[in-house]
């Protein structure tokens, strides 16, 4: 029961913080679980889980307020639904070791972004066949890491010339159905304890309602998500540590 308890608070701080600066706290949790001695696969399938629970609320309010552009938003999510869970029953046959090198990677990759990165395009990509394999790529890579994705997906679209606002439409309305198919493939093949998904989705929620609550009160978020990069850089360097 104490443990619970010590998971359900992490949770419950991750995700007030990671609200705060716009993103799920999902990338963070997992680590952090994991160091507390949750299984990183079982880590995976729980992050995914409360992430997916936090952000399912807004993606239907952006269908039902119809500020999508589905022209632009199909290719990538059709994609990532096909290869999420592909990725996700893939991280069954591949050393464990090496996904985890990868989420490193991912940990020092979206820390830079928070800290350095900016909304500057590199090229101006056009077409629905880049749409098409930003989608399957972020899906599968989403899908083996245990992730939602929007970490990936966000900084990659806005750095291929796609406008950053339409950009963060297509992400929040996206990710969270990515994840929910991530999480079920997972749970097809991973024991899960669901007391502890109980237990991190609902702190998650609270967490993520406060946090959005906090926002709206003039905070520099900037600042938020430069302590949010520190934060990941700290927990890559404690996993690369750990391997």
């Amino acid at each position: 029961m104490h443990d619970y308890l010590i998971y359900t608070l992490i949770a419950f701080l991750l995700s007030a913080l990671f609200s705060m600066g716009g993103t799920g706290s999902g990338i963070a949790l997992i680590p952090v679980l994991n160091f507390f001695g949750i299984e990183f696969i079982v880590a995976k399938a729980t992050g995914l889980f409360a992430g997916a629970s936090t952000t399912i609320t807004s993606s239907v309010m952006n269908i039902k307020r119809k500020v999508l552009d589905f022209s632009f938003v199909w290719p990538i999510a059709f994609m990532m639904l096909i290869f999420a869970p592909i990725g996700a029953y893939s991280s069954q046959y591949i050393n464990e070791i090496l996904v985890k090198y990868l989420f490193v990677l991912l940990l020092f990759y979206s820390a830079t972004m928070m800290i350095f990165g900016k909304k500057k395009s590199l090229t101006h990509a056009k077409g629905k066949a880049i749409l098409f394999t930003v989608g399957a790529f972020v899906g599968f890579l989403a899908g083996l890491l245990g992730v939602g994705g929007g970490n990936i997906l966000m900084p990659l679209l806005i750095l291929l010339g796609f406008e950053p606002k339409k950009v963060a439409v297509t992400v929040s309305s996206v990710v969270p159905f990515a994840a929910l198919s991530s999480f079920f493939t997972y749970a097809s093949y991973v024991k899960l304890d669901w007391i502890l998904l109980l237990c991190v989705m609902l702190a998650s929620i609270a967490g993520g309602y406060i946090g959005n609550y906090l926002m709206h009160f003039k905070l520099d978020q900037m600042k938020t998500k430069k302590l949010m990069g520190i934060i990941l850089y700290i927990l890559a360097f404690k996993m690369l540590y750990k391997l």
